[in-house]
């Protein structure tokens, strides 16, 4: 079982960093690097998300280049998240899974907001960057235009992120899922 389990995580990990890198190609102005992880802690429980979260910032980093090692607390703080609402049923249905993408999203900003700000300045050349330097541009300070950005941004990528990764749950063969027998509950 342990096998199976880390084996799941590796293949999370490259979801996670193949889509993060895909988008960010496309310069769009989501993320889709923690599908891999929520579905991590969604099967196989919290803390094997937030390992799964760390490890796919710190091997994208290392891959790209790009300053993801930085934001792996954040991406730890959504498998921690996604496998506690999980265990709280909060996945079970599609509107429970955007309640919990919104949960995450609050989350995410209360994590992400002071990194982005106090080591890049706002500025981390993901597509979100138009936010900022708008909303900082009409007035609001660096911090509350980080915020805001981190939160219009997420708030879309974690709601859909949580709807793909439940839809993955749902469409998941019943033989795989009983070889996780603490998976969460999706109807």
């Amino acid at each position: 079982m342990e096998d199976k389990k880390w084996l799941l995580a590796a293949g999370c990990i490259a979801v996670n960093v193949v889509l993060g890198q895909v988008v960010l190609m496309l310069n769009l102005p989501v993320f889709f690097d923690s599908i891999g992880t929520i579905l991590a802690a969604l099967l196989m429980g919290p803390w094997v998300g937030g390992v799964t979260g760390i490890c796919s910032n710190l091997i994208w980093g290392l891959v790209s280049g790009l300053p993801a090692e930085a934001f792996a607390p954040v991406s730890m703080a959504v498998g921690l998240t996604a496998g506690f609402l999980g265990r709280r049923g909060l996945f079970r249905s599609l509107p429970l899974a955007v309640i919990s993408g919104i949960l995450m999203a609050a989350v995410v900003t209360l994590v992400a907001t002071p990194i982005r700000t106090y080591l890049f300045g706002g500025v981390t050349g993901s597509g979100a960057d138009f936010v900022v330097a708008y909303l900082n541009t009409v007035g609001q300070n660096l911090i509350q235009s980080v915020a805001w950005a981190v939160m219009g941004t997420n708030l879309i990528d974690k709601v859909l992120s949580c709807a793909v990764a439940r839809g993955i749950m749902k469409g998941l063969p019943q033989r795989i899922r009983d070889q996780f027998p603490n998976a969460c509950p999706v109807d």
